[in-house]
This record gives structure tokens, C-alpha cells and sequence, in this order.
């Protein structure tokens, strides 16, 4: 199921993404943070299908690389849009989750009430090297990511 979602999403979000695709935005930094999600998942016990949907959805609607406060939220609105047409089949509490990892995940917070939206920022972050920056273990919300830093560090 996953990697129909994969493919779906993909192709929505791509007609959707403003910026260019070889940005530091763009469908590479998606198929990371994918790659590095579902790989926590396996230590977290997080929601495969949400950790995938949110790494194509989360920085889709962005309009500018750099500073573009504003597009945690625009992509929070396009999850609900996306489910309300049919176009991803989650549940009304799946949604909730992946609209607030979309909404929060820019936000630089540590902790929530659900492991999928903490393995989602995780996954997210731990690709920060794309930008230059060392991500930081105190930033990480599961000892699953920060595991996978030291991995990541130690090569």
C-alpha cells in the first residue's frame, strides 16, 4: 500500500510544487526523508503510511526556498484537501496526524502527544545536511533518530 501512495502522491505534489525541482525543497529531499522514515518506523512503531504521505506532502506547498513561514500551513490545508477528494485514503484520525506534522514541522519542537508526527519530524530533520547543517541531537525527538544520527556521523 505504501508504495501506491508513493506514486500517487507523488504525481499530485509534483504539479503542486512551485519551486525548482532540483531545489533543496524538492522530490530528492521527499525520497530521503521517505528512506529515513521508514526506517524509524521499524524502532518507533510510528505509521508507515503517514510517515510517507507526510515526506512528499510537508514541503510541497512551499513558495519560496528559504524563508516561507507560511507553508507548514498551506500543506496542513492541502492534506485535508487531499483526503476530502479522495485522493489519499486515511482515516479522520490519520489525517489530524499528518496535517499537524505538515502544520508544526518547521515549528523546531521536540515532543508530541503521537510518535507518527515525532518520527516524521525526525525524519524531516535528519536531513538537514542537504542545507549544510549538522542535524542536532537535542533538536530529535526519538532515540530512534538520534541512533541513526550517530550511524549517519559515524561513516
Amino acid at each position: 500500500m505504501t508504495g501506491d501512495i508513493n506514486y500517487l502522491v507523488a504525481y499530485l505534489v509534483q504539479h503542486k510544487f512551485k519551486l525548482d525541482r532540483g531545489g533543496c525543497h524538492g522530490p530528492s529531499h521527499w525520497n530521503r526523508v521517505r528512506d529515513r522514515g521508514i526506517e524509524l518506523c521499524k524502532s518507533t512503531g510510528a505509521n508507515p503510511v503517514i510517515v510517507t504521505l507526510f515526506a512528499y506532502i510537508h514541503d510541497s506547498c512551499r513558495y519560496y526556498e528559504n524563508d516561507d513561514p507560511e507553508h507548514g500551513l498551506r500543506a496542513s490545508k492541502f492534506v485535508r484537501h487531499l483526503r476530502h477528494y479522495d485522493m489519499i485514503k486515511v482515516s479522520e484520525h490519520e489525517e489530524a496526524l499528518l496535517s499537524r506534522a505538515c502544520l508544526l514541522h518547521s515549528d523546531g519542537l521536540i515532543v508530541d502527544e503521537d510518535i507518527t508526527v515525532m518520527t516524521c519530524w525526525d525524519a524531516d530533520r535528519l536531513d538537514l545536511g542537504r542545507v549544510g547543517i549538522t542535524p542536532d541531537p537535542q533538536y530529535l525527538c526519538t532515540d530512534a533518530a538520534k541512533k541513526m544520527l550517530r550511524l549517519e556521523l559515524s561513516k
